[in-house]
């Protein structure tokens, strides 16, 4: 599972960035030629998404080592290191963009209307759509923030191109400032995106517990067990995607040492198999 897992999200990552290596060569030359500020966004947009891609490799393939003497948990936090550097990269970027439209917009646009801004737009919204739905499918399926990173760029730049296709067809008819609202609202939207990544992989980073949910799932299966007479504490340490869990549990004083162990191993085992949870330590104390 694990070894899939990871194989999958490597292979999300060099699938982006051979797709985001095609658009950025096609958007910067249109871009460029046509002087869209909106297209030129895109485009720097695009090199933001490659990056990202191999943050996810490179994330994936470091998260993917198993643990070792130094690092008895894994290497599974590599994901959210990886994915804070591409928010960071994306927030940079998003400031310079919007540098970039709010001057165009002030001094005016150059733009000069061209089919093949037109016709990047539609290859751009196909190729991101489609990179769309299979990192969706594989965040769906193994839970991972660097693919969730990945599948809310390509959702983004859906949306993104859609507006900057709509700024060119009006430079059609002479709006052209409406190129330059586009690339504004390109590199808000931008921004946005790399600061909620940012604060999901910084929790992580930050050892956010489980969420109260799972607390109260690993609280009920506990207590489905008569022979706890109180829980002491529930703490947890994310490794990753997942968590590791120490309980503490109370129990009567004259239970033997094989039957308090037997009862902390059958709690493990129950806690573990939850979604999430990599492993589960319970200590016992005697009331």
């Amino acid at each position: 599972m694990e070894n899939s897992r990871y194989k999958s999200i490597k292979k999300a990552g060099i699938f982006g960035v051979l797709g985001n290596l095609f658009l950025l060569l096609i958007k910067s030359i249109v871009g460029f030629w046509c002087k869209s500020q909106a297209m030129i966004a895109d485009s720097i947009n695009s090199a933001g998404d490659i990056f990202a891609s191999l943050m996810t490799f490179i994330g994936t393939k470091i998260a993917s080592a198993p643990s070792d003497d130094d690092h008895n948990f894994g290497h599974g936090k590599a994901e959210y290191i990886f994915s804070m550097f591409i928010s960071i990269a994306m927030i940079i970027a998003s400031f310079k963009l919007f540098y970039d439209s709010v001057y165009t917009l002030i001094v005016g646009s150059e733009l000069h209307f061209s089919w093949f801004l037109a016709l990047v737009c539609i290859i751009t919204i196909i190729i991101k759509l489609i990179l769309f739905l299979y990192t969706r499918y594989l965040q769906k399926k193994y839970n991972s923030l660097l693919l969730k990173a990945n599948m809310k760029d390509h959702r983004n730049d859906c949306f993104v191109t859609t507006f900057t296709l709509i700024s060119v067809l009006l430079s059609l008819i002479g709006i052209t400032w409406v190129d330059s609202v586009v690339g504004i609202g390109i590199s808000l939207w931008i921004c946005y995106t790399g600061i909620t990544i940012f604060l999901e992989s910084y929790n992580i980073l930050m050892d956010i517990s489980i969420d109260e949910k799972k607390s109260e799932e690993i609280l009920k299966i506990i207590k489905n067990h008569k022979e706890v007479k109180d829980v002491v504490s529930i703490f947890s340490t994310p490794t990753g995607y997942q968590h590791v869990v120490f309980i503490t549990i109370a129990v009567d004083g004259n239970m033997s040492t094989f039957e308090s162990h037997t009862l902390a191993d059958n709690i493990e085992n129950e806690v573990t198999s939850l979604e999430k949870i990599a492993k589960t330590i319970v200590h016992v104390e005697p009331v």
